[in-house]
Formats: structure tokens, C-alpha cells, sequence
């Protein structure tokens, strides 16, 4: 911080420059969690503004500076008077002026907090919670709205994924199974992935019917592209009218499953070695299928039909994309030890199951040195291109003749681009264009 390198350069003590280092910071912190706070006075009574903030995060500061030098506890003294001061924030709100809330009081404690690892020699802690902080307090209408879109299914099967989580992570073993499998690993990974897939999941929710019934095929192939097109392929058996929305939407699911699978490759390998070699042939199959999209647009009626798929987060489909991926695992590691890389290959085919999982295992295959990161992409990219191939399947299964019709020249067209753009990628890195 360049505040802080003037301090550093001033030639000063080096006690005066400690404080006044910790001086700024906690004054910076207060003013800006403040200045959110004092926002809200135009609006509603706000009883604790930027001056308060600001006040209560350099005592926190100063009791935590000060506690060497002085005889007595003064954090501790400290600490009780802003817990009281809160409870009669607290008290003051919601018993004497009839109003109920307790952020305000909850924040102004938080900034104490802040305020104490200031003075403890912290900075980009309390500088990153300050951050996190405000941005909570600002987006308050669309937290609140977001949490109204949530069913009680959807928080109960959350908070049932996430125990089972906490219980199963501590008490599985550290070791490789098998010297490839690492339980802890896969267990973060499963929940990584799904807590992208409900956040994408959240948004749709709360999208609802704004964005349309195709544009919600493009947040929805982010939580799962098979119940996507599912989901779409069963509106229109029921709205005829709305093939050219529902054709749109399943190829923008097809764009969403990319974009997710190069995701989930950078979650595992945070490298991004793998990600970096799928790239480019996902990167022409997505492009082919914009403008498939493009072509079509104009045609589009407005609709307020929404998407209804499962939340990532219940146990069924968290379990089972865990389940899928240790599977994949194991077996592209088998089919890599006796086969090579044409073993590994063999594995893509999980792609009519799962683009994600198979993406998710080669991945931490390339990354433990199992298989080569090239043979990781290249397999990777086959599962996406087989996934896509499965999409017709499952419309001419659960959706109209008309939406089949429709579509599966499209995705036909989508899958030759893709299996060209490997092919050419990988004589590409082979170096047979440059001889």
C-alpha cells in the first residue's frame, strides 16, 4: 500500500511508524464499512454511521496497541464495553423504537474485531475481511432476494450435503488408495465443484423467467447439461410454439457444459496445464455453436417459461458425480497402466454420463503424473464432444418430434467441428504443420 511506503520513508521513529501505520489502516477499515452504513440514513434509521465505524475500529486498534504499556487488561475492558454497547444497540432497536434488526450492531462488533488484528500487526486479514464486510452490508436487497428463491428443498438438501461433508472429510485417510485415489482430495473436489454448480443454480433461480426460457438453458447447462436439455426437451412437448427458444437454450447449454468442464480442470489443477491444452478445441466448438445460435436468434419469441432442474447440493446428485468421478478415476488409471494412453481414451465414453467427472479424473491423473497432461486434455475433450453427442438422445427421448428435428443436425455439425479441432490441435502439437 502506498500509504504505508510514505510512512515507511519518512525517516521516523520506528515505534511512531509502527503506529501510524496501523493508525491508517484501522482508519481506512472504519471508513469504509461506515460510509456503507451511513448510506442507509437516507432511507431508514441507521443508529451507527461512518464517525461511529471509524471510532469503534481505532479503539479496537489502540486497546490491542496499547495493552503492553499498560498495568491492566484494557483489551479485555474494552472488549466487555462493545459487547455491551451492541446489546443496547441491539435493545434499542427492536424494543424502543419497534424495529427489528441486528446488522448494524453485529457489524460495528465485527469492525471492533478488525480493529484488534489491526493493532495485533494484521493488515491484509482485516483489510480483506473489511472488503468481504461491505460488500455483504451493500448487497443486501439481492442476498435477501436470492434467499427467497430457495426453497426449504433446496436449504435441507444444502445443509444435509454439508454435514455428511464435515463427517466423512476428517475421518477419511490421508493415503493414496490404490496409489492414485486420495479420498480428501476427491471429497474437496465433489465439493468445490458443486458449490460452483449452486451458485449457478442460485442465479437461475433468481433469474427466473427475466432472461427467458433460452438464456436460462445457458445458466442451467452450469449446473448440469443432461438435466438441462432434459428439463427444456420436456417443455416442449407441452409449447409447441417455443421450439426455436428451446433449441436455442439446449445449444446454449452445450456452450455452459464447456465452459464448466474448463472450470472444473482448472479447480483440480489449479495449474491450469489441463485447461490450457482443452482450450482451443472447445474454444471452435463453442464458437461453431454461437453462431448456430446466432443464425437462429431472430427467430426467438418472448417466453416466461423457467427451467426446473435439481440443486446440485442435494445428496443424490453430489453423491453421484462423487461416485462417478472416483470411478472414472480408477478406471482411467487401470486402462492407462495396461492400455497407455489409448486405454485412458477409452475412458471419454464416461462422457455419455458425465462430461464433468471424466474432465474432473484425467485431470488428477495428469496432476499426480499418472498420465501425461496432453493425454488428460485430449480425453477430456473427447468426453466433452461424445457428451454433446448424447444431447439428441436425450430430446428425441423426452422431447418433441419437432425439437429433434431441429436439433440434431446442429449438434451434429457441433460434434464434427469438435472432433476436427482435436484432431488438427493435437498434429498441431505434434509439430506436423511445421515440417
Amino acid at each position: 500500500m502506498q500509504i504505508l511506503d510514505i510512512i515507511n520513508n519518512l525517516g521516523l521513529d520506528s515505534f511512531l511508524v509502527n503506529f501510524l501505520q496501523k493508525l491508517v489502516v484501522s482508519l481506512m477499515i472504519g471508513i469504509l464499512i461506515g460510509i456503507e452504513r451511513e448510506h442507509w440514513r437516507t432511507s431508514k434509521k441507521i443508529y451507527a454511521g461512518v464517525r461511529t465505524f471509524t471510532i469503534t475500529c481505532l479503539i479496537g486498534m489502540l486497546a490491542t496497541f496499547m495493552q503492553p504499556y499498560v498495568s491492566f487488561d484494557i483489551l479485555l475492558i474494552t472488549t466487555i464495553f462493545m459487547v455491551f454497547s451492541c446489546i443496547l444497540m441491539v435493545y434499542a432497536v427492536n424494543i424502543v423504537y419497534g424495529r427489528s434488526g441486528l446488522t448494524s450492531a453485529i457489524a460495528l462488533f465485527f469492525t471492533y474485531l478488525l480493529g484488534v488484528l489491526v493493532g495485533s500487526g494484521m493488515f491484509l486479514v482485516p483489510i480483506v475481511s473489511a472488503v468481504v464486510l461491505t460488500f455483504v452490508l451493500i448487497e443486501k436487497k439481492p442476498l435477501h432476494a436470492l434467499a427467497e428463491h430457495l426453497s426449504e428443498k433446496d436449504i435441507s438438501g444444502a445443509l444435509k450435503f454439508l454435514a455428511v461433508v464435515f463427517v466423512l472429510y476428517p475421518i477419511v485417510p490421508a493415503e493414496p488408495v490404490y496409489d492414485v485415489l486420495n479420498l480428501k482430495s476427491a471429497i474437496l473436489i465433489v465439493v468445490l465443484v458443486s458449490s460452483i454448480s449452486f451458485v449457478n443454480y442460485l442465479s437461475l433461480k433468481k433469474m427466473g423467467s427475466k432472461g427467458g426460457i433460452a438464456y436460462s438453458g445457458l445458466l442451467g447447462g452450469l449446473v448440469s447439461s443432461e438435466a438441462t436439455i432434459v428439463a427444456l426437451a420436456n417443455i416442449s412437448r407441452r409449447r409447441m410454439n417455443l421450439t426455436e427458444n428451446i433449441y436455442i437454450g439446449c445449444m446454449l447449454a452445450v456452450i455452459s457444459m464447456l465452459i464448466r468442464d474448463i472450470v472444473i480442470a482448472i479447480i483440480v489443477d489449479t495449474s491450469g496445464r489441463t485447461a490450457l491444452l482443452m482450450l482451443p478445441p472447445f474454444l471452435i466448438m463453442g464458437l461453431a455453436t454461437v453462431m448456430l445460435v446466432l443464425f437462429e436468434k431472430q427467430k426467438m419469441e418472448v417466453t416466461q417459461e423457467t427451467l426446473d432442474i435439481g440443486s446440485p447440493f442435494a445428496l443424490g446428485p453430489a453423491f453421484k458425480f462423487g461416485l462417478i468421478f472416483v470411478i472414472f478415476l480408477l478406471l482411467a488409471n487401470t486402462a492407462n497402466t495396461f492400455a497407455g494412453p489409448v486405454g485412458t481414451y477409452a475412458t471419454a465414453l464416461g462422457g455419455i454420463v458425465s462430461s464433468a467427472a471424466v474432465t474432473a479424473s484425467v485431470t488428477a491423473l495428469a496432476l499426480s503424473g499418472s498420465i501425461s497432461y496432453k493425454t488428460a486434455a485430449e480425453t477430456a475433450v473427447m468426453a466433452g464432444i461424445i457428451s454433446t453427442l448424447t444431447k439428441p438422445v436425450f430430446i428425441k427421448i423426452t422431447g418433441s418430434k419437432e425439437l429433434f428435428s431441429k436439433s440434431l443436425t446442429p449438434f451434429i455439425l457441433v460434434v464434427i467441428t469438435g472432433i476436427l479441432a482435436l484432431i488438427g490441435w493435437s498434429l498441431f502439437q505434434h509439430g506436423l504443420f511445421f515440417k
